[in-house]
């Protein structure tokens, strides 16, 4: 068992799906990371960290860096946002095709920065 597939094991079983959903949409674009906790949250590390999630009472965070949110502003507007978190509110569907992109987005800012190949 992975540290993320554990600390969503720690959730209230209602939510449980959600998240399971949200690290399938994350692993899909992400295959190749190391699933990790850092900071008490799941963490997606390939190369650096690339997008961290939790969750709390009401939704779930999500934390693709600045850049993740920043670039997505215009599709996040029915979202509360920061610099660099996006609440996705449990009484709401999660926006999995929007977190796929803001993955992907991040992935390829990696690869940039590191000179990769896909």
């Amino acid at each position: 068992m992975t540290p993320i597939e554990s600390y969503i094991q720690t959730a209230p079983l209602a939510t449980q799906p959600q998240l399971t959903a949200l690290r399938t949409t994350i692993l899909a674009v992400l295959p190749d990371a190391e699933e990790q906790l850092k900071y008490q949250m799941p963490t997606f590390y390939w190369h650096e960290n690339v997008i961290h999630f939790a969750w709390f009472k009401h939704h779930i965070g999500l934390y693709p860096t600045p850049s993740g949110v920043s670039a997505f502003q215009a599709e996040l507007t029915a979202y509360k946002t920061s610099k660099g978190a996006i609440q996705l509110p449990f009484d709401q569907p999660l926006p999995l095709e929007l977190v796929r992109r803001i993955t992907d987005y991040r992935k390829q800012e990696v690869i940039e920065k590191f000179g990769l190949t896909e």
